[in-house]
């Protein structure tokens, strides 16, 4: 049903050039593409679901992200496969992209839960998750 689907989630960040250099490589990986691009922000869409990232104002910077408090958790995403997660944990090790819960990797999320776990610039978690 389309009418109950997510139409798009919009996220403020506080380095827009970062978080295009962080999200577009990952979003391009799991088969998103660009949709919309102006100077404060730009978006990716997969079929009929994007993401957007806008520059917040500088008067609104002087309190941080942090995953904790009343908002925004995660983002979560579809893996095609566990080799996808593999590729895609090679690729943050590469980028220097700490990878969350190291010591539990790739079954943090429990036994038989395959993901990774890692933070964008702004340090809101993702995880990437490969099918049961």
């Amino acid at each position: 049903m389309r009418d109950s689907m997510l139409h798009h989630v919009e996220i403020y960040v506080s380095n827009l050039e970062k978080s295009v250099e962080f999200w577009g490589w990952l979003l391009t990986e799991l088969g998103y593409e660009q949709y919309q691009k102006w100077e404060l922000g730009i978006s990716w869409k997969y079929q009929e679901t994007y993401l957007v990232f806008v520059q917040a104002e500088e008067r609104f910077l002087d309190v941080p992200y942090h995953r904790c408090r009343v908002g925004l958790n995660h983002l979560a995403f579809h893996a095609r496969s566990r080799e996808q997660v593999d590729e895609i944990t090679e690729i943050l090790i590469k980028k220097e992209i700490p990878i969350l819960y190291r010591e539990k990797h790739p079954f943090a999320g429990g036994p038989g839960y395959y993901a990774v776990f890692f933070e964008d610039p702004d340090r809101i978690k993702v995880e990437l998750v490969a099918p049961n």
